[in-house]
């Protein structure tokens, strides 16, 4: 497994290196990374996340050196006249070995790669952009107070973040303003995910931001307002190598309250028992779940282009916080086709019995097509 992800890394450097180098020449075929095995074994110089520590703001915002992994994670349920629309952007920092380097502007300790998507429930459509660099000469970095991959980027505002990226095709300009403080997911940010020392992440969620913009889809842009979650997290080795993947889950209620549970699967479908989530009250208030406190029951599948079965329609039940929920997609193609398969949706919740609309959401599946 560290030799699989050694090479794996090595592939994603080399396409980097490509990418600052070639690019007047045609883009190769996309390389396939497992995103679990991104997640998984890391070399003994890279720290590992052991126990909690105090997290401080807004110096974590910035990058963590010495970690196999992190990313910032920002994703959104929005209006706008012509139905809703949902939004991805993802900012993944891998780094390298530690080992001698050459004497170069061009050296790099870490690779990195953006992922941006609009999710149009008007025309049903999914729009993807995939980016990547090496940290150096500035192409790509995070600080506390700015996030960027050459021109996506993300700054900080007085009320949270502003969010400018184009992909071409498609483009999303955001403001977003955090309503609730900080949550530290686990124990004080302390999340553990495995059994072994250093299967855990340092993590921490602003579970919901007011946001405003616009997003354009081809030569048209639409006013949009609604709310976003963003996610953040870093550690080195945070899986262990028996689970298959996870089924996770952002949803924000209209009664104020955000959910947020994943399920790490073992390779034979059942949960780890480090599976967990949070409930947080309207005031902001969290109360975490372990993995007895919830369920998550797949109700449909869908099919891929190539043969992959996706669970798309969920119930999920919190008994103590006596919620039922069936979440379901905006539409069933928003599966990711670049270095990294996985899927990543808009989704609609609804009460599981009576039917009524209560939020919307956001739904992550990974290791469906491993």
């Amino acid at each position: 497994m560290k030799r699989d992800l050694v090479i794996v890394l090595l592939i994603a450097l080399a396409l980097g290196s490509w990418l600052g180098w070639q690019t007047r020449v045609p883009e190769p075929e996309p390389v396939r990374l497992q995103a679990g095995g991104l997640l998984t074994a890391a070399p003994d110089e890279f720290r590992r996340v052991t126990g909690p520590e105090p997290l401080q703001f807004p110096a974590d915002h910035a990058l963590h050196p010495g970690y196999r992994n992190e990313w910032w994670y920002f994703t959104g349920s929005l209006d706008s006249p012509a139905g809703p629309v949902g939004f991805q952007f993802t900012l993944f920092r891998f780094a390298l070995d530690p080992g001698p380097m050459p004497d170069s502007a061009w050296q790099a300790e870490a690779v990195w790669m953006a992922h941006l998507a609009v999710s149009d429930s008007v025309e049903e459509t999914f729009h993807q952009a995939e980016r990547f660099a090496r940290g150096a000469v500035g192409l790509a970095g995070a600080r506390s107070d700015r996030w960027w991959l050459r021109d996506w980027q993300v700054t900080a505002t007085d009320e949270g973040w502003r969010l400018i990226a184009d992909a071409g095709d498609f483009a999303v300009e955001l403001n977003m303003a955090q309503l609730k403080p900080f949550v530290l997911q686990g124990d004080g940010g302390y999340s553990q995910k495995g059994p072994e020392a250093g299967n855990a992440s340092r993590y921490y969620s602003a579970t919901r931001l007011a946001t405003t913009g616009r997003i354009r889809v081809n030569d048209r842009w639409r006013d949009v307002e609604g709310s976003a979650w963003l996610d953040r997290e870093w550690g080195s080795s945070q899986l262990s190598d028996d689970l298959a993947g996870w089924d996770w889950f952002a949803l924000q209620l209209d009664d104020g309250r955000d959910l947020m549970v994943y399920r790490l699967r073992h390779h034979d479908g059942s949960p780890s028992r480090y599976s967990a989530g949070v409930v947080v009250a309207e005031d902001g208030t969290p109360s975490h779940l372990g993995v007895d406190d919830f369920s998550t029951t797949e109700q449909r599948w869908w099919r891929d282009q190539e043969g992959h079965r996706w669970p798309l329609a969920w119930q999920v039940s919190v008994p103590e916080a006596e919620l039922d929920l069936l979440v379901e997609p905006l539409f069933d193609q928003q599966r990711w086709d670049g270095a990294v398969i996985y899927w990543e949706g808009a989704m609609r919740v609804r009460d599981a019995d009576s039917g009524e609309p209560l939020g919307r959401g956001y739904l992550e599946l990974s290791g469906y097509a491993d």
